[in-house]
């Protein structure tokens, strides 16, 4: 088939631009760059069924493809928290732009919603049933609110158009093409260990988030968009559904890292969710997946790249 990936130099995009080629697919990657790279598709560009194009999703595109996978739109605190008003208008009028692609192509296409949706949650952990507790003017709302209304217009799509659409609930994931300098907890807690320096902990960190493996993950994007069953248009959590405190995570991180514990205590930020888990029953049952990367095989390999990236660097 001929797949296209919105986001596609993105941390996920890029893995997921990377799977879909292996599998015999050809792959147009669409991208504005603004928070993706080039370097993370690199070692794609060479392949023949592999096509980039710089473009932003705000703006209508056109190309027939069969399957849209719509990954667009910054996901870090620090990347939409310095861009409120675009990231907003991303999620929105990006998603739309994709879900207009996909009609006039008929196309099948899947969202990549987030485990944000829940905002800070009354419940633990959460099914897709939960209707979420998102604080509608917070600083963070630009990116839950978004990606709320994003889901909304594809099942309005779903409804009205009779569209063939998937919506994937991302829980936090992680591993190598993470950006440096990106704000998440994983990149920046290996990033600082790996420099020797203190490692920010917000409140008492134990504060909870689940984690996934980024290869983990993308298999469960694809077995979602392939899935041919009932309620294919009905959300689907994807992660892994093991609550690791923050705290206990750096920890896990200097240990891997050999780094000395050093940690700066700060206050909380302004509607940061206290626990963050999946229910993942849903994707168990209807696509057979579940993560099977540990945390500690997935750390190790992801503090092996950001050991090259920041040597690399260093010399350049």
């Amino acid at each position: 088939m001929r797949v296209l990936v919105t986001g596609g130099a993105g941390f996920i995009g890029s893995h997921l631009c990377g799977k879909l080629l292996s599998m015999g697919h050809r792959v147009v990657c669409l991208d504005n760059l603004s928070t993706g790279s080039k370097d993370n598709v690199r070692r794609l560009e060479d392949h023949c069924d592999f096509e980039f194009v710089e473009h932003d999703v705000v703006k209508p595109f056109a190309v027939t493809v069969d399957r849209v996978y719509h990954l667009a739109c910054p996901a870090s605190p620090v990347a939409y928290q310095s861009a409120p008003i675009e990231t907003l208008i991303t999620a929105v009028m990006g998603t739309k732009h994709a879900l207009d692609v996909a009609l006039t192509a008929g196309a099948r296409v899947l969202l990549a919603s987030t485990s944000e949706v829940y905002g800070d949650p009354e419940v633990a952990p959460q099914p897709e049933s939960y209707h979420g507790r998102v604080n509608t003017t917070g600083p963070r709302a630009c990116y839950d609110e978004g990606k709320r209304a994003a889901e909304t217009l594809c099942s309005d799509y779903f409804r009205q158009y009779e569209m063939d659409v998937r919506i994937a609930r991302i829980f936090n994931t992680y591993g190598p093409h993470m950006a440096v300098n990106d704000g998440r907890v994983v990149s920046e807690f290996i990033v600082r260990a790996l420099q020797c320096r203190s490692l920010p902990i917000h409140g008492d960190g134990r504060q909870t988030r689940s984690f996934c493996y980024v290869d983990d993950l993308v298999d469960g994007l694809i077995a979602l968009m392939e899935y041919e069953g009932d309620n294919a248009a009905e959300p689907v959590n994807l992660g892994r559904p093991e609550e690791i405190e923050i705290f206990a995570l750096a920890k896990m991180i200097h240990k891997l890292t050999h780094a000395t514990e050093f940690y700066n205590f700060t206050a909380r930020p302004q509607d940061d969710p206290c626990r963050r888990c999946p229910d993942i029953s849903r994707a168990v049952a209807r696509l057979g997946w579940a993560p099977v990367t540990s945390p500690w095989v997935g750390l190790e390999k992801t503090i092996a790249w950001f050991k090259d990236r920041i040597r690399k660097e260093a010399v350049a």
